[in-house]
């Protein structure tokens, strides 16, 4: 069928339906691109503490981070929250049982939602805090210095508050010579550095700081580490914006972003040679600290991680590690690992319904397993990776539009891939489907999503 005639039948089915029309939000921007341009990279000024540090930054008058600073702009805040975020489609579900289904015949369509998914507190707190800041300041230029999640409509929505991102350049900084003193600067959900603290503060501009809770949770497991002198090892990927904030507030840390490289450190620590110094030096070149000496840093550890990961393989990686150091010291093997639960609640509770909902007998009616949101975000990849790896049938959208007209989807393979699914949905029968959806992503761009599935499918479903 012509494109043309599709978007004609979707309308169509759209008003049989009784549907409401997925809210049409302003088509998502082009990512931001590393800038030609040199850009200034920050080095943090040494301190003789450096949770001292951030507490004196913090408590800057000039500096805020809870709702109660922003009193004022809470109503305004809320109603902008239940227009944007909110959905009440995915609320009859949850409070019914978890399972609707819409259109008849070959048409209909069974949605099958998973008993935890979506957005979580700490990112919820994160776009109100955000937003918060553009109320209280409507006549400053504000700045946020990486998205505030990793998700496309939430980003937006700040652009089109007067937002703007401080880009990023091809050397690998940032354009913080865009920022001015006496402007607002929003420090996103990921946290920001030690050495962006220490700069905006010298600066005197106005510091909103919207980091999730879970993540300065970790910050606090570092700071014992490091006052125990240890290397903090860090479960994560070294160009996440989360990990490169930990990571500043580390001493010495190596970050390892799965089992098989905790097994080549854990190897190392066994068996050091200078062949093997060497390559592991190599291998994790951009994954370690400043004169990094892994006979040195790998004798007493600690072990941190990026809240979004999986849980299982961070609590493997900290088993791997208290292994081999009783291996290696057996006699005081306690003090030379240590290990915290700072995986996010959130997270977990995500990843385990989604395990849940693969590990049902019930599973096989689906035709696959969809989940919502941003292609970048760890956390939503997790929840791909779990039914994949269950050999399940799962597409990972990061929007509505991500359906097409055509019959087509957009979506990311666990690779990284963005590729097209053509000839998507079958015609001539009902769908079941299981949906999730990351800890980043708001209701509503889920609603979105689901009504733009049910119209397609009723557009090339013939009549039963």
């Amino acid at each position: 069928m012509p494109s043309w005639r599709l978007a004609c039948a979707l309308a169509a089915a759209r008003c049989a339906s009784g549907l409401r029309a997925p809210a049409r939000r302003a088509a998502p921007r082009a990512p931001r691109r590393a800038s030609a341009s040199e850009g200034t990279i920050l080095e943090a000024r040494e301190v003789a503490n450096k949770k001292a540090e951030r507490r004196r930054i913090a408590s800057s008058p000039t500096f805020f981070r809870t709702h109660g600073d922003f009193k004022e702009e809470q109503a305004v805040v809320q109603e902008k929250m239940l227009a944007e975020m909110k959905s009440t489609l995915l609320d009859s579900m949850r409070a019914g049982t978890f399972e609707t289904s819409r259109g008849e015949g070959n048409a209909a369509v069974t949605f099958r939602l998973a008993q935890e998914y979506g957005m979580c507190w700490g990112a919820e707190r994160s776009i109100e805090l955000a937003l918060a800041a553009t109320e209280k300041y409507p006549d400053k230029r504000k700045h946020i210095t990486n998205e505030l999640l990793h998700n496309p409509g939430v980003n937006n929505m700040l652009a089109d508050a007067g937002v703007e991102f401080v880009d990023k350049t091809a050397d690998g900084g940032k354009r913080f010579d865009d920022v001015s003193p006496g402007d607002v600067v929003i420090l996103p959900a990921f946290g920001a550095t030690l050495a962006e603290m220490q700069h905006f503060d010298d600066m005197g501009v106005t510091t909103v700081d919207t980091t999730c809770p879970w993540v300065t949770k970790v910050w606090n497991v570092v700071d014992k580490q490091v006052a125990k002198g240890m290397t903090t090892v860090i479960h994560g990927k070294y160009a996440h914006e989360e990990a490169i904030a930990t990571a500043s507030y580390c001493d010495n840390y190596i970050m390892v972003k799965n089992i098989d490289e905790a097994e080549y450190v854990c190897r190392y620590i066994l068996n050091p040679t200078p062949e093997g110094k060497e390559a592991l030096l190599a291998k994790f070149a951009k994954a370690m600290s400043k004169g990094f000496d892994p006979d040195v840093h790998l004798a007493k550890v600690g072990l941190a991680n990026q809240t979004t990961m999986y849980k299982k393989e961070t609590q493997a990686i900290g088993k791997l590690f208290e292994l081999t150091m009783i291996q290696k010291y057996p006699e005081d093997a306690s003090d030379r690992f240590v290990a915290f639960d700072t995986i996010c609640d959130a997270t977990q509770v995500r990843q385990d319904a989604i395990q849940e909902m693969i590990q049902d007998p019930k599973v096989d009616e689906l035709d696959f397993i969809l989940v919502v949101g941003g292609f970048d975000s760890s956390n939503t990849a997790h929840l791909v990776e779990i039914p994949h790896d269950a050999g399940k049938t799962v597409f990972h959208i990061n929007e509505g539009d991500c359906i097409r007209e055509d019959n087509s989807v957009k979506h990311r393979l666990l690779n990284g891939d963005v590729v097209i699914e053509n000839d998507w949905l079958p015609a001539d029968r009902p769908l079941k489907i299981g949906v999730t959806s990351g800890a980043s992503t708001p209701d509503a761009y889920v609603q979105d999503a689901l009504e733009r599935l049910v119209l397609l499918k009723a557009a090339i479903s013939p009549a039963a």
